[in-house]
């Protein structure tokens, strides 16, 4: 099986490689295709190619795991993803487009001044950067347990493979590679789980009506929890995912950077309304994954997987069905996993580079459409400058992975979240303060208002049910950003921007 499983990440690996090939040949070269694309990807690519990205391995592993410990109470949260994926389209895609924006915390320099746009750039890369670790991580550590660790090879030793990977694909042609390979990924994602709800079905010879229904007798698929003192309350869920979409989507240079190289602002908003309804489909089947394995498990004695002090391990419960059940699964569990890993480090590589690029060493400051001798040598200077922050941030992508290892104890989707609330809150805070209101934000305070507000989020959640009688869930974001619009707003001048 371990020969299989190397076999399969072989050839995923060589299909990317040739899609990187293919999308190098034509169009836009140098770094006009590595930050923009052109701007000529087809909308529907895009779109569907988001699904992959959205989803990435912790979607894949953690969310069909969690129905373990959650039931569905992690759909109302997707249901907030619509929400949020509506303001993207009506309120921040407009902006982008009309300012013509690469990197999106430009917008920040404009209506603030240069020290906000770099502390929204810094609080993207200190979120991407952890967040899509832990994803990338969750992969390695799968292959790692079911590999790797059988032969006596290191944990470091497949996360050095995988980034390496990812940084010789990403390297020449950046998001015009990345909005094609990420099409390519979101259709083995979805195989993967598909392929593993049928084999249950069959293995336990009854239809999908039937399997949500025992599932729902044995309460796998509750999807509200009422309680309105529980972290994870229906609407508590929905205001969360509402605005988990509208800061780590749209206040992010990652997701953000592939709707902007659509040809239109119509087109990306058409990209942004599509993606939003195929993400409910999508968690469906998930979460439907979730409770297949669960029944499996139950109807036939499958020991869940447990940790060395006897806990089941929830993000372990789908590869170690899937492995079970058949080489078949397995060879599609695989390919998934290894499209979950490169679909959650490939492009937040590639925005990483972008927005270190454009918000702090000024890429794009001056341009010309008949550009110099002196222009164009500056240019060959960008070219090679952003070469070398490329090779730098996939070493330090890989540290954060390594680095992780010792302390993975819950399921990494509510660990990322957690991350999320603490560090796209400020982003929230200084977007909506520019977008809503006219006062002009005292911009040398922005950093030290930046860093006040997970504070004292970080202190409330410590505490809030000793004070309060409550307790913080996804909705933390939402609170780190008005910590942070109020007191931009108290610092602010009082005069008219």
């Amino acid at each position: 099986m371990e020969l299989t499983i190397l076999v399969c990440f072989a050839l995923y690996t060589a299909l990317l490689f040739f899609v990187m090939w293919l999308t190098g040949r034509r169009g836009a070269k140098g770094n006009e295709a590595f930050f923009r694309a052109g701007r000529r990807s087809p909308w529907p690519v895009v779109a569907y190619g988001m699904i992959g990205a959205s989803l990435s391995g912790v979607t894949f592993m953690s969310v069909p795991g969690g129905v373990y410990a959650g039931d569905w109470t992690y759909m109302p949260l997707v249901f907030g993803y619509v929400l949020g994926y509506a303001v993207i389209a009506l309120v921040l895609l407009p902006l982008y487009y009309r300012l013509n924006l690469t990197s999106i915390y430009t917008y920040l320099d404009q209506r603030f001044g240069l020290r906000s746009e770099k502390t929204g750039a810094l609080f993207f890369i200190l979120s991407r950067l952890l967040g899509s670790a832990l994803r990338m991580y969750l992969v390695v550590f799968v292959l790692y347990e079911f590999v790797f660790r059988a032969w006596g090879i290191p944990f470091w030793v497949p996360a050095v493979v995988f980034i390496a990977i990812i940084l010789l694909y990403t390297f020449r042609s950046g998001i015009k590679t990345v909005v094609w390979t990420d099409m390519l990924q979101t259709t083995f994602l979805l195989l993967a789980a598909i392929a593993t709800v049928v084999a249950i079905l069959n293995n336990l010879d009854m239809g999908l009506g039937e399997l949500l229904k025992v599932s729902a007798d044995k309460g796998y698929t509750r999807m509200f929890e009422t309680d309105p003192s529980a972290p994870k309350f229906w609407v508590k869920q929905v205001v969360a995912g509402m605005f988990i979409t509208i800061t780590m989507t749209g206040l992010d240079q990652d997701m953000m950077q592939k709707n902007l190289t659509c040809k239109s602002l119509r087109d990306a908003q058409k990209n942004v309304m599509t993606s939003s309804l195929l993400f409910i489909v999508v968690n469906i089947l998930f979460l439907s994954l979730g409770a297949a394995l669960l029944a499996y498990a139950a109807q036939t004695g499958f020991a869940l997987p447990v940790n060395e002090a006897g806990a089941v391990v929830p993000d372990k419960i789908f590869p170690s069905v899937a492995f079970s059940l058949s080489g078949f699964t397995a060879v599609c569990f695989v390919l998934g996993m290894v499209a979950a890993g490169y679909s959650s480090a490939d492009g937040t590589l590639t925005a990483l580079t972008t927005t270190f690029c454009y918000d702090f060493l000024g890429f794009g400051e001056s341009s010309s459409s008949r550009p110099s001798r002196a222009s164009r040598k500056s240019r060959l200077s960008e070219l090679q400058v952003r070469r070398l922050v490329h090779i730098g941030f996939a070493l330090l992508y890989l540290l954060v992975i390594i680095a992780f290892r010792p302390f993975h104890r819950q399921s990494l989707i509510d660990t990322l979240f957690d991350v999320a609330g603490f560090t796209y809150g400020p982003l929230l805070g200084l977007y909506a303060f520019g977008l809503f209101t006219r006062r002009k934000a005292r911009d040398r305070w922005v950093p030290f208002i930046a860093v006040a507000s997970p504070v004292i989020c970080y202190v409330l959640k410590l505490h809030s049910f000793q004070w309060f009688g409550y307790r913080f869930g996804f909705e933390l974001l939402l609170l780190n950003g008005l910590i942070t619009f109020a007191l931009l707003w108290l610092s602010s001048l009082n005069t008219k921007h």
